[in-house]
């Protein structure tokens, strides 16, 4: 082993960053983080890829809450039909 390497002509290795994604730095409770983990481990995929699953499905408007507004155009259409 040489005491110094020459580094000079060295070209760095290609760094390839996902597309659409970010890295970020989170915070999260041990036990959700946990339970992602083992998740991840029984399908075998990754935790982060089942966290970033759930955040979108949280997001879609067909997971929206259901609120009274949303409930009566519901009922005034299924009535109308009826």
């Amino acid at each position: 082993m040489k005491d110094e390497y020459d580094f000079s002509n060295g070209t760095r290795g290609a760094v390839v960053e996902p597309l659409n994604k970010t890295r970020i730095t989170i915070f999260l409770d041990d036990d959700i983080l946990a339970a992602f983990r083992e998740r991840a481990t029984q399908t075998g995929r990754g935790y982060q890829t089942l966290i970033n699953e759930t955040l979108r499905t949280s997001l879609s408007p067909d997971s929206a809450p259901l609120t009274a507004e949303t409930l009566r155009k519901i009922l005034h259409e299924e009535f109308r039909a009826a």
